[in-house]
């Protein structure tokens, strides 16, 4: 393990309590966020143990910078800030456990021990309820927005990508114009697009016009 920490006496009770354990090692200790990464990269542990508050660098940008390199590493935060955005953030960097600075030894040697196995651990106060929160965004932001399209704004959407002006798509849906543009609106709005500009290049490439010829 590699231990992350400004506070010197945090760090040496955090030896103290982990290696107390038989199976468990610390190969290093930081107390400066710009060394974490390098020296992640250097020793290589199966767990880093971090904290979010640190001087140079902080916790969520070494998360970042960790997740772009893609080390085998799993990292467990180790945080006094125990608020759902820290924590959902934290996780959403890739970390796998995240245990508040008020908990017990016990509760950070079974986050090692999970995390180190590749199962997430949070510790009391946090809960399954905020887990399962954080899941719930994940997958709404993974699906595909063009999903979330009703059949008419699809229908919209290939004749805007086609050319066609409001009152043309109006007259070929057999809808008024203002209806179509507030299709044109809502279609927009759902897939992130600012122009028409934005709208050809997304039926580029999503191969609309290719498959609606």
């Amino acid at each position: 393990m590699l231990l992350a920490d400004d506070h010197l006496v945090v760090r040496r009770g955090l030896r103290a309590v982990l290696e107390g354990e038989a199976d468990l090692k610390i190969v290093g200790e930081v107390a400066d966020g710009a060394k974490v990464v390098p020296a992640t990269e250097t020793l290589r542990p199966d767990v880093l143990i971090l904290d979010l508050m640190l001087p140079n660098l902080g916790g969520l940008q070494i998360l970042r910078e960790l997740e772009k390199l893609q080390l085998p590493t799993r990292v467990v935060v180790l945080s006094m800030h125990s608020s759902e955005g820290y924590v959902t953030e934290a996780l959403g960097l890739g970390a796998l456990g995240y245990v508040i600075k008020d908990s017990g030894a016990d509760d950070l040697i079974r986050a090692v021990r999970q995390v180190a196995a590749g199962r997430r651990f949070l510790s009391p106060p946090l809960s399954e309820t905020l887990l399962e929160a954080y899941n719930q965004r994940l997958e709404a932001a993974s699906r595909d927005p063009f999903d979330t399209l009703t059949i008419r704004e699809r229908e919209v959407l290939l004749l805007a990508a086609q050319g066609h002006t409001s009152a043309e798509i109006a007259a070929q849906l057999s809808i008024s114009p203002r209806t179509a543009e507030s299709h044109r609106s809502n279609l927009m709005q759902k897939l992130g697009l600012h122009s028409q500009s934005d709208l050809i290049r997304f039926a580029l490439r999503r191969r609309i016009l290719d498959l609606y010829p």
